[in-house]
């Protein structure tokens, strides 16, 4: 176990399976540990990451302050718990990404901790008390354009040839994925050289509607053309960021969204629906193309605009990647979250 007198922070991730969340801590902490004496507690976490089980972090000594920085209604609970019910000295600190008005119970868990940050100012906005606004970063030493993308593709099993485009993230309806495959079987049969990969998990509950959404594609003779990859090894994900073309993120409404600037830091042009953070993110025309949501119409034009001009598209890549580089590398997000920890344990 990580001395205790050195643990000044701990980062709960209560779920098993990786999520948006569990990434984020993922992310954040080898940065942040170079900042502060940070560890994280919970399962579904790599092992190299700095850790103490639950029950070490319950019996901390209760001789210095620590912060507990919830990202879910049960890490805010148990951190409640924690403070009130075990008398562990801690601050507690919660992080929202959630645009959309909470419920009772999350709005009073909310108001018991000592400070908040949101990650955008839509979210900051569903929040009745005053937060820190703190976007997401990305690591651009991990997320960079590929050297040789055609190389890359060949290794991947990808059509080195193709004008690719790409949307991970778990497959489903609120992802907008039937947008795009409407897209695709509108637009790729005039376009030979187009091709679409989609990663991501498949819960039970989705297992119906993408099976539709195949059977759609091969009744248009695409199926070679609209691939399903599956959930990946969080390696190869990046791989498959750096061997695209334009990335797509048509979601009907998204917490923050963290999959296009990921794209954008490897050189990727984005379409994306006005949801989340995308606004904050995107520059409309500049480093990929801003459509209303839920409008299959609008997304199948600016897909098109972009499959129709590689010059543009290049064009983008490196304003995408300059605009990621300078305006949200993880280390500017790490500092930030990094200063609201001192001041709340000054």
């Amino acid at each position: 176990m990580t001395d205790p007198s050195k643990i000044e922070v701990i980062a709960p991730n209560l779920k098993r399976r990786l999520s948006g969340v569990t990434a984020t801590v993922v992310r954040l902490i080898p940065v942040q540990e170079r900042m502060i004496g940070i560890v994280t507690t919970g399962p579904g976490l790599p092992d190299s990451l700095p850790h103490v089980t639950l029950t070490q972090a319950a019996s901390l000594p209760r001789d210095q302050w620590r912060v507990w920085h919830a990202r879910r209604n049960t890490e805010m609970a148990l951190g409640l718990l924690l403070r009130r019910v075990l008398g562990r000295r801690f601050r507690l600190l919660f992080t929202s990404a959630a645009q959309r008005d909470h419920s009772g119970f999350t709005k009073w868990l909310i108001r018991q901790q000592d400070a908040v940050i949101a990650t955008s100012p839509q979210a900051a906005s569903y929040l009745e008390r005053e937060a820190s606004v703190i976007l997401h970063g990305v690591d651009t030493q991990v997320f960079h354009p590929a050297a040789d993308k055609r190389a890359l593709r060949d290794s991947l099993g990808l059509d080195p040839d193709a004008v690719l485009i790409g949307c991970f993230g778990r497959v489903r309806a609120q992802k907008g994925v039937d947008l795009l495959v409407e897209a695709a079987l509108r637009l790729f049969p005039d376009r030979p050289k187009a091709q679409l990969i989609l990663t991501g998990r498949i819960t039970p509950d989705n297992e119906s509607f993408v099976t539709g959404l195949k059977t759609r594609i091969a009744a248009a003779g695409l199926a070679q053309r609209v691939r399903f990859l599956g959930e990946l090894p969080w390696e190869e994900v990046v791989c498959h960021y750096q061997a695209l073309d334009l990335f797509a993120a048509p979601a009907r409404w998204e917490g923050f969204g963290l999959t296009p600037l990921e794209a954008m830091a490897c050189g990727v042009p984005v379409v994306a629906s006005r949801v989340g953070a995308y606004e904050t993110l995107i520059e409309d025309g500049v480093t990929g193309s801003l459509v209303p949501p839920d409008d299959a119409d609008a997304l199948t034009e600016a897909v098109a605009a972009w499959l129709d001009d590689p010059a543009r598209r290049e064009a983008a890549g490196h304003a995408a990647r300059d605009h990621v580089t300078r305006n949200h590398a993880i280390e500017d997000e790490a500092r930030a979250i990094v200063a609201v920890y001192r001041k709340l344990l000054a």
